[in-house]
């Protein structure tokens, strides 16, 4: 049986949304979602909040999470990665008598992942033996041979000279970390230095709906219509005819 553990960080001091991990989004706390996604998963033997904040505490608790102990604050400030707060918290378990095989961070603002996303990406980790840490990526809206770089008088230049006249379907897509989900293996995270790296993943593809990063008000109501969207009583799903 492989025992996992997921861990929900979920720190006090945001600044872009202040305390959006527990501000209501569609009728609940915006943690209580991927709380209930990751029960509904049946992945998890632990599901761990981590926080150094009283009232985040104490929500997680009430919607039936009561962390097993709390964030330290010399791991909750604006610059502290996020590996760090994942081996502090499988350190405590061990020093507590519980190991895992897999650690899980699963982001407080995820409100759009599904059970589906989180199966997907076990088997696909699974597959691997175990070896590659997996990471929820989606697609580029739009080529990224097509960007620009913009200056401080709005003059554009392009950052990949003539490849605005590329048509996109000659262009293989691009990929990006959606900031919701990644997945390691518990050796990996209790002997990780630092940051952690950017290297050796392998892509779990979500939607882009799924995958939308919340860090601003836009994105905040982009997230909710997807959500009332996907729940509500449409017959053809969320694509429509």
């Amino acid at each position: 049986m492989i025992r996992r553990l997921a861990v929900i960080p979920a720190r006090g001091g945001s600044k872009r949304l202040p305390r959006k991990n527990i501000h209501e989004f569609c009728g609940k706390p915006m943690i209580g979602h991927i709380l209930d996604t990751a029960k509904s998963s049946k992945l998890f033997e632990t599901i761990h909040v981590s926080t150094e904040d009283e009232e985040i505490y104490k929500i997680s608790s009430d919607l039936g999470f009561s962390p097993d102990f709390k964030r330290p604050d010399r791991l909750a400030d604006d610059i502290t990665p996020i590996v760090p707060v994942l081996k502090y918290v499988t350190e405590q378990y061990l020093k507590m008598g519980t190991s895992f095989d897999q650690v899980w961070l699963l982001m407080a603002c995820a409100p759009l992942i599904t059970s589906d996303d989180l199966k997907g990406a076990a088997a696909l980790f699974e597959k691997h033996n175990g070896l590659n840490p997996v990471l929820a990526i989606t697609e580029y809206a739009a080529p990224i041979e097509w960007a620009f770089d913009r200056d401080d008088q709005g003059r554009l230049t392009p950052l990949q000279p003539g490849m605005f006249s590329t048509p996109s379907n000659n262009i293989k897509p691009k990929y990006h970390d959606t900031g919701t989900f990644l997945v390691f293996s518990a050796d990996s995270v209790l002997s990780s230095v630092g940051a952690g790296s950017d290297h050796g993943y392998i892509g779990a593809p979500i939607s882009r709906e799924s995958g939308i990063d919340i860090d601003s008000s836009d994105d905040w109501r982009l997230a909710e219509a997807v959500y009332r969207y996907r729940n509500s009583n449409n017959p053809n799903g969320f694509e429509g005819k």
